[in-house]
């Protein structure tokens, strides 16, 4: 249930990004020399005086950015959920029932999340304690934004501009060293085993319109009412026949290959009769960090291996 929850919030943070220009202003710093951070810096509305030296990181995606660039010794305390890097802090602060009293205890000077839940920011500005939303994405673009905002919070800005640049390369390279094809593939993208699943208005869907791909989730949700992660039919899935099957489910959820294909009706799935049924990393799918590379090349590779 967890995962469904996942989903619904990262639905809604990203509805709240489309009504909040705050969070897509582009960050501003006070004039400093080559090479040196400087403050106090500015993006959105969080103006930071000097450089956070005890950050609580409730966004495991966060998490991965943070020491991605540079920053992992600022980092004091992470959420749960941030399984990587694994020396990361790991805590039992959650980012699902964040807790300001527990979270005030860790005498941060940066708090990062990923979801304003039970209002906690306003709680945390309540104790004076600077907090940095950083919802779900809505592509690769929104990432980029994301992690040089983080970079100018924490004096790795420049760090920050050379790991998307990297990023950047990387994903281009892989995705057009897959040959293009005449006719696009479809494919089905598994949450959980009660068939939620995502919409090419998603991040994850943004990563698969890359290689030309087909959502058979999209007719059901095409006005976007369900933020782009929508619950489907056993019925209307078997019928839309995917080419392709991807698990996002593997870990939570123990789904594999063989899971899918023992399931009742399935038998009749291109996808399923032609065993293109593929398990990804539960966290490397769920998140809109660094490690997409690693999304991208594992979608890649999949999509190489079928068949022109």
């Amino acid at each position: 249930m967890k995962r469904v929850l996942t989903a619904a919030l990262a639905a809604t943070t990203l509805l709240l990004a489309g009504a909040c220009g705050d969070a897509a202003e582009p960050a501003t710093t006070a004039p400093t020399s080559a090479g040196a951070a400087a403050y106090p810096v500015t993006v959105g509305d969080l103006t930071l005086d000097s450089k956070p030296e005890k950050i609580v990181s409730l966004s495991s995606t966060a998490t991965e950015v943070l020491f991605a660039i540079g920053a992992g010794p600022q980092v004091t305390a992470v959420d749960d959920q941030s399984t990587y890097p694994a020396d990361a802090p790991r805590t039992d602060l959650s980012g699902y029932k964040p807790n300001a009293e527990a979270i005030a205890a860790k005498d941060p000077d940066l708090v990062i999340l990923a979801n304003d839940i039970d209002k906690i920011v306003s709680q945390l500005d309540q104790l004076k304690i600077p907090v940095f939303l950083a919802p779900a994405t809505a592509d690769l673009d929104g990432t980029y934004q994301q992690i040089g905002q983080l970079g100018t919070l924490t004096g790795h800005k420049t760090e920050a501009d050379a790991l998307n640049t990297r990023m950047a390369a990387d994903i281009d390279k892989i995705v057009k060293d897959v040959p293009a094809r005449a006719t696009p593939l479809s494919y089905y993208y598994e949450l959980d085993p009660t068939f939620y699943s995502v919409t090419s208005k998603t991040f994850i869907g943004s990563i698969f319109a890359k290689f030309g791909m087909t959502n058979v989730a999209d007719a059901a949700d095409p006005d976007g009412a369900k933020g782009g992660y929508p619950q489907l039919s056993q019925e209307a899935l078997v019928k839309s026949d995917p080419d392709m099957i991807f698990l996002a489910d593997s870990k939570c959820c123990k789904q594999t290959p063989q899971t899918v294909a023992a399931r009742t009706g399935w038998s009749t799935i291109t996808a399923v009769k032609s065993n293109q049924i593929h398990a990804l990393d539960d966290d490397i799918a769920s998140r809109w960090g660094p490690r997409t590379v690693d999304l991208v090349r594992a979608i890649a590779d999949a999509v190489a291996k079928v068949p022109a």
